[in-house]
């Protein structure tokens, strides 16, 4: 990947687009491997912002214009720290807490109103309206996908009074992330997506790990991780590097240079499409008739909100063509 990609993303509408549905991808798995790794929420989101930070400065260091990651600091120190600690530590920290109180189902649903809250934020912060179409087929998507998660018994989605902590969690990392993306949009532009997500994460490791460690007492080791199971350390090391590092730089580059951020944001409803594609694919598992279904109605809500401006031309040159 060349110094010039985040260049690149902004020149190009479908090189942005491309790079957010490869790091939906990367999003895809990201709650399964956590159950994996066995490792508590709050712990766990302390070893993979490490991780992925560390894996993102190996990055810069590698690509001579992405060195610098003093100067977006000097320039921008404060609005920079904020947006870090509070767009993604503490939502980062929300969603991985989220799992220790809710099922991956639940989680996982009610993460994926990332696009809705992103969409209202930007409604209220930049005037850009949502329209029906978007309301639409936003709702459409979040039935889909609840259908999808759990095979068409939404009862599965209620639960006691420990899930409910665990769905306002979820909720909480979407309206932050929802809004770390809308108001961290002109520094991506500015210092390019590499060094921007570099130091979010990196400043939201640190975070994470004095946070974690005066909320919860759980003052993390990184030199344990020569004594966990192998199963355990390859857990940590593909979210850090793969869910993290690649997921996180192309998610958010790729969000902050498309043209229409909200359209760029409803590929997100894709993410438990691809899980159960993989799932799928990997382990072989059966797909109901329910959850093809399911499937079918979120790709058909994402696919129709993003044709709609070419269908609506059409519609319209056929209008003045008859006229």
């Amino acid at each position: 990947m060349s110094a010039a990609v985040p260049g690149l993303w902004h020149r190009n509408a479908g090189f942005a687009y491309a790079a957010v549905f490869i790091g939906v991808i990367g999003h895809a798995t990201t709650e399964f491997v956590q159950v994996l790794s066995g490792v508590a929420g709050p712990e766990f989101s302390v070893w993979r912002f490490t991780l992925g930070a560390l894996g993102l400065v190996i990055v810069c260091l590698a690509i001579p214009s992405s060195r610098d990651l003093w100067t977006p600091l000097k320039e921008a120190f404060v609005p920079i720290v904020t947006l870090s600690l509070v767009g993604f530590a503490v939502a980062y920290l929300a969603f991985h807490w989220a799992l220790d109180f809710a099922s991956v189902p639940q989680v996982a649903t009610t993460v994926t109103t990332i696009p809705i809250f992103l969409a209202l934020i930007n409604l209220w912060r930049n005037k850009q309206p949502i329209g029906w179409l978007k309301w639409v087929t936003g709702i459409a998507a979040l039935v889909g996908i609840a259908l999808l998660i759990t095979d068409g018994a939404l009862t599965q989605l209620a639960g006691d009074g420990r899930n409910l902590v665990g769905v306002l969690l979820a909720l909480a990392c979407a309206f932050f992330v929802g809004g770390f993306m809308i108001f961290a949009k002109p520094y991506f532009a500015r210092y390019g997506a590499l060094r921007m997500t570099t130091l979010a994460i990196l400043i939201s490791a640190i975070g994470l790990w004095f946070g974690v460690g005066l909320m919860f007492g759980r003052w993390v080791d990184f030199t344990t991780m020569g004594a966990m199971p192998a199963g355990q350390v390859a857990a940590l090391l593909t979210i850090g590097f793969f869910n993290t590092t690649i997921t996180q730089w192309f998610w958010l580059g790729g969000l902050a240079a498309a043209p229409d951020i909200t359209r760029a944001a409803y590929l997100f409803f894709l993410k438990p499409v691809i899980a159960a594609v993989l799932a799928l694919w990997i382990l072989q598992q059966d797909v109901s008739p329910m959850e093809w279904l399911a499937i079918v109605i979120i790709c058909g809500a994402v696919a129709f909100e993003a044709l709609w401006p070419r269908l609506a031309g059409l519609l319209e040159r056929r209008r003045a063509t008859e006229v």
